[in-house]
């Protein structure tokens, strides 16, 4: 039912039904007005003519008057004679009246009885007064005309000496005229259907190209551009279609060239390493791209629609305020945390040829890690200062000493000598560290790799911290015992053999550095499928939990009055964490304070086969 009613609706709202609706509309207003206006005249004709076929002749009246002013005694006879052998098959009844409003003569043999009697008739009556004749139609079980003639006596004269009255039935005249009627309605019939397939013909011829104009704006909208509206004619339908057709092909290649330049538009965005936010002009985002939606961890339905200062995390400015700015201010995201982010927004308005502003561009730049590395610098300016002004401080107190006549005391100088030695090696060590650490920074720290069996790498080393204590007669010097959990297995790995066992000797002078006298420390080699893992444990003093994630910084002490005291540049744990990450390894620290700490370097390992062994020989 609702399919039917919607496709009524269709149909009735369609312009070529409209144009043949009021095309038969209009046949059929003006078929109704010329058909009454004909069926009234033909009626009127028709009355006229039958009024006048009932007329009672001249020469009739002139009898009936002279009767009706004679004397005699048979007048009435004669009257009724007269009547009857009037012949009009028309006249149903004839009544003759004198002046006295008396009945003197009745065509109907049935009304003799009523000769002689006064007629009641008030029409007849007034005939009689007036001398002018009353013509009416009547309806009595039927449709009569109702004429009643005034009789005059003398020639020329106005004297009224009575009355006829005749009554004729127009039963036939009516259904002439209905027959009439219906002839028309039946004609107007068939030229209201004949008008409405003209008008449906000629609304079509007239609509078609309109309807392809639809169908193809509808295809246009859609992006389809690859029909044509079909011309007809050259009339002003066909002018327009010439004009559509035009007007479809310079909008295909408008929307070529716009096709065109928003997919460059959208890969230059999609491609940008900065964030990119666009704003309508009350400052909401239309526009944003993928790096944007990185940069500020949401979805784009989350920003779309959405203030900027909203979206950016500005509470205390309003978008209006921070476009109409246009300042460049700097953005931080999840402050305090490992994801932090710091963004420089830019922004610039979006204006029209008038100079209407209709919304602005912001661009967002990370520059978190050139923020980071500012303050990294910072830092590492200040902490070289730092770890530079103390020795320096204390060779200049020293030699000072030295040089106002303390050298001339055999006790006190070389004792101030070997200090000012002391001092100038660390300064070296400093620098010589920082040299390394510049160097791998800069990337032109060269590798040189080769394979090693790291099991036997591992064991060289700690000979020779086994060779130290055993050869070391100083009491004074801490003891320790170095335990091995190394296997037997060969484990061949690619390194840089004199980095690594820089790496690895800088761990065990830590561990021996931390571990108290007569400690262990505890040497350890796993594998899994694609590492190998090497695990230094002592059982010092710990590391607490808060600075296990920052050993591995430059300068970084957990205990710093104590490292310098044993000659530490702070440099040591960081120099190792580049050279491991150099080999694509990995160094990190556990540690249970109070209980001693580890340290783990993971290194990527192949497990070799029996082929590549032959290879080797």
């Amino acid at each position: 039912m609702k399919k039917f009613k919607a496709r009524l609706n269709s149909t009735f709202n369609s312009i070529n039904t409209k144009i043949a609706i009021v095309f038969m509309l209009m046949l059929l207003a003006t078929i109704e007005v010329i058909g009454a206006y004909f069926t009234r005249q033909l009626e009127q004709n028709s009355i006229e003519s039958f009024q006048s076929s009932i007329q009672i002749q001249t020469i009739v009246s002139n009898q009936l008057a002279n009767q009706l002013t004679s004397d005699n005694k048979n007048t009435n006879d004669r009257l009724n004679q007269i009547v009857n052998d009037y012949n009009n098959d028309a006249i149903s009844e004839i009544i003759v009246v004198d002046n006295k409003d008396t009945i003197r003569a009745v065509s109907n043999l049935n009304d003799k009885s009523k000769i002689g009697q006064r007629i009641n008739n008030t029409d007849v009556k007034q005939v009689i007064s007036t001398g002018h004749q009353v013509n009416k139609v009547v309806d009595d079980h039927g449709n009569y005309m109702i004429q009643i003639s005034p009789l005059t006596s003398g020639n020329g004269s106005n004297n009224t000496v009575g009355a006829i009255y005749v009554k004729a039935s127009m039963q036939d005249v009516f259904n002439n005229l209905r027959q009439i009627s219906l002839t028309f309605l039946i004609a107007s019939l068939i030229a209201a259907l004949l008008g409405a397939f003209l008008s449906l013909v000629i609304s079509r011829a007239i609509t078609q190209p309109i309807e392809e104009m639809q169908k193809q704006a509808l295809h246009i909208a859609d992006g389809d551009y690859s029909s044509q509206v079909k011309i007809y004619s050259n009339d002003e339908l066909g002018q327009l279609a010439k004009a559509f057709n035009t007007l479809s092909v310079r909008i295909e290649r408008s929307q070529e060239e716009s096709d065109s330049e928003r997919r460059r538009l959208d890969s230059v965005l999609s491609h940008m390493s900065d964030g990119v936010l666009a704003t309508d002009r009350h400052g909401n985002v239309s526009v944003v791209n993928h790096m944007a939606l990185n940069f500020l961890n949401k979805k784009e339905d989350e920003v779309i629609n959405k203030p900027i200062a909203e979206v950016l995390g500005l509470k205390d400015t309003s978008s209006q305020d921070l476009i109409s700015s246009q300042k460049e201010i700097v953005v931080t995201l999840d402050p305090g945390t490992r994801d932090e982010i710091i963004l420089h927004a830019s922004f610039s308005l979006i204006k029209r040829v008038t100079g209407f502003v209709s919304g602005s561009v912001c661009v967002l730049h990370d520059v978190t890690e050139q923020q980071k590395n500012e303050d990294s610098q910072r830092q590492f300016v200040s902490n070289v200062s730092h770890e530079l002004r103390t020795p320096l401080t204390s060779l200049q107190a020293y030699i000072e000493a030295l040089n106002e006549g303390a050298w001339k005391d055999p006790e006190i100088a070389p004792k101030f000598l070997e200090v000012t030695q002391q001092e100038t090696s660390r300064m070296i060590r400093m620098i010589n560290d920082l040299l390394s650490l510049s160097r791998m920074d800069r990337g032109v720290s060269k590798m040189d790799l080769e394979f090693v069996n790291l099991n036997d790498f591992v064991n060289h080393i700690l000979n020779r911290f086994d060779m130290i204590v055993k050869t070391d007669k100083n009491k004074e010097k801490k003891k320790y015992t170095i335990k091995r959990e190394l296997g037997s297995q060969a484990l061949w790995v690619e390194i840089d053999t004199d980095k690594m066992m820089q790496v690895i000797d800088n761990i065990m002078n830590n561990a021996i550095k931390y571990s108290p006298d007569g400690g262990v420390i505890t040497v350890r080699m796993t594998q899994n499928q694609d590492h190998v893992i090497l695990s230094i444990s002592d059982q010092g003093l710990g590391i607490p939990r808060k600075d296990l994630g920052k050993i591995f910084d430059r300068f970084y002490r957990v205990d710093k009055a104590r490292s310098r005291a044993q000659g530490g540049t702070g440099l040591g744990l960081a120099i190792a964490k580049e050279i491991v990450e150099a080999h694509h390894g990995r160094i990190w620290a556990d540690s249970n304070e109070g209980k001693g700490s580890t340290f783990y370097i993971s290194l990527p390992y192949e497990p070799m086969t029996e082929e590549d062994d032959w290879d080797e020989v």
